[in-house]
């Protein structure tokens, strides 16, 4: 985003399910950093057996395609939640009032639609890789040291899951942003660098007092 975003906080019931949901969203972040940590681990192992023994990580690229939805999915919905996805900053950051609330609500129900597509797709291709009888219940594996694929692969369909939940908050959010026309809770809301700053100062007053 152009500046920073922060997500309006209160009583009210679209504030508390944002709130449940987010503490879904952060296990799902670090289960995000902890894939990118070991995937960093699994290279030195590699590397050092290599050059140590003559023997590298057996099917060190099959561990690689396993961990990898995990650094690629399992963040989205955490980072949409702060609006730190890329978009048209230099236009949406003109806008104001009910003019920016619905033009967020437009792309965010365009952003659902895609994200429900893509839950579908993703499925289906989990599917065709998950089988009971097969053994690991798996109909594909990889190549090298033949790791089962569909745990990789259901991580997309159940990361879309979340996000798809995160979009749904954020309609709701807009749609009573366009009605009431004030700042909406659970939605990412612009904030320059000095607002952020003069807003971080009066929560560490309050906690002070």
């Amino acid at each position: 985003m152009a500046g920073s975003s922060a997500v309006l906080e209160d009583g009210s019931v679209l504030s508390r399910i944002d709130l449940g949901l987010l503490r879904i969203e952060r296990v799902l972040a670090l289960i995000s950093g902890l894939a990118v940590f070991s995937l960093m681990v699994l290279a030195v192992v590699s590397v050092s057996g290599r050059n140590a023994m003559n023997t590298p990580l057996p099917g060190y690229v099959d561990w690689i395609e396993q961990i990898m939805p995990l650094i690629a999915f399992m963040g989205i919905s955490y980072t949409q939640r702060d609006g730190g996805h890329i978009r048209m900053d230099i236009l949406v950051g003109r806008l104001k009032g009910r003019v920016l609330w619905t033009a967020e609500f437009i792309t965010t129900l365009v952003a659902l639609i895609l994200i429900l597509l893509l839950i579908w797709g993703s499925w289906a291709h989990f599917d065709r890789s998950f089988d009971w009888n097969a053994p690991l219940w798996s109909r594909d594996s990889t190549i090298d040291i033949a790791l089962p694929l569909w745990p990789a692969k259901l991580l997309a369909p159940v990361a879309f899951s979340i996000l798809s939940l995160r979009l749904v908050v954020q309609l709701v959010g807009y749609a009573k942003g366009i009605i009431g026309g004030g700042e909406p809770a659970g939605v990412p809301l612009n904030r320059s660098v000095a607002e952020q700053a003069a807003e971080e100062a009066a929560h560490v007053s309050g906690a002070d007092t």
